[in-house]
């Protein structure tokens, strides 16, 4: 426990500092680091469930998903029409027509999906709308984690999902529903001026469940690959994408909850 407050203590800082009180350009570079390290993540959990993936061409597609997200110069639709035709091309020429085939294929194109576009979106909402909205999704997510896992620990008896996350409770996903919803209202009030009450705390309880069920599929992985954190790269929460998991389900929706309903 000790372990998971140091790290929180030392990573929220960086990543809030940067968001805050520096440049868009330097909560992309960020992401990117992040998004570089979870990817490798996500090719060992792929290699443990026996997926080859072509990781140079994926990563290479993670990566351009993420900054086209950003960048109106990089088309999103070129990033993914390419990937697809390169990993085609690389099935092809492995020659053996087999089962592995459309496993391995597909495992190299989709962290361009979970991956690269999620943390391309969050990067996204910090560029094209506010600092202030990119934090309200991150205190929304981070504060409603909090609350479930003190409320699961409190009041747990019913399990969520017992077959994929044996401690995560229903009673702790009510605690964390509320507490997410509530911080999202509250913060939007000032943070996404000219959106209602009503509207943002129906974004909240979206954003809440999206996060659970991005927690839950990440769960999923590593208990099919039959690990208990994606890596050991912090102390106290296992891998990045152990951290991101609820995000990678959660920041696209808000991404696109800002551009067609609050810059429309």
């Amino acid at each position: 426990m000790l372990q998971r407050v140091l790290s929180a203590l030392v990573l929220l800082p960086v990543v809030l500092g940067t968001i805050w009180f520096l440049p868009p350009v330097a909560t992309l570079v960020l992401a990117l680091v992040a998004l570089v390290l979870a990817f490798f993540e996500y090719v060992t959990l792929a290699e443990q469930l026996g997926a080859r993936v072509y990781w140079l061409v994926s990563l290479a597609a993670t990566v351009a998903a993420a900054i086209a997200m950003v960048s109106p110069g990089a088309p999103l639709d070129v990033v993914l029409i390419s990937a697809l035709i390169v990993v085609g091309g690389l099935t092809v020429g492995a020659g053996v027509p087999d089962a592995a085939r459309l496993r391995d294929a597909t495992s190299s194109l989709f962290p361009v999906i979970y991956l690269g576009v999620p943390i391309g979106a969050l990067v996204a909402v910090r560029a094209s709308v506010s600092r202030e909205a990119a934090l309200l999704l991150i205190a929304a997510l981070v504060l409603s984690d909090t609350a479930q896992y003190y409320a699961g620990r409190a009041f747990g008896r019913r399990p969520l999902a017992p077959t994929i996350s044996p401690k995560k409770t229903i009673e702790g996903a009510f605690g964390g529903l509320v507490v997410g919803t509530a911080a999202t209202v509250g913060f939007g009030l000032y943070w996404l001026p000219g959106v209602p009450p009503a509207a943002l705390a129906m974004l909240g309880a979206a954003l809440v469940e999206l996060g659970i069920v991005g927690d839950l599929f990440e769960s999923l992985l590593k208990r099919s690959a039959g690990v208990k954190d994606s890596s050991s790269l912090i102390p106290g929460h296992g891998g990045l994408l152990d951290r991101l998991d609820s995000w990678l389900f959660a920041a696209p929706v808000y991404y696109v909850f800002l551009r067609y309903a609050v810059l429309k």
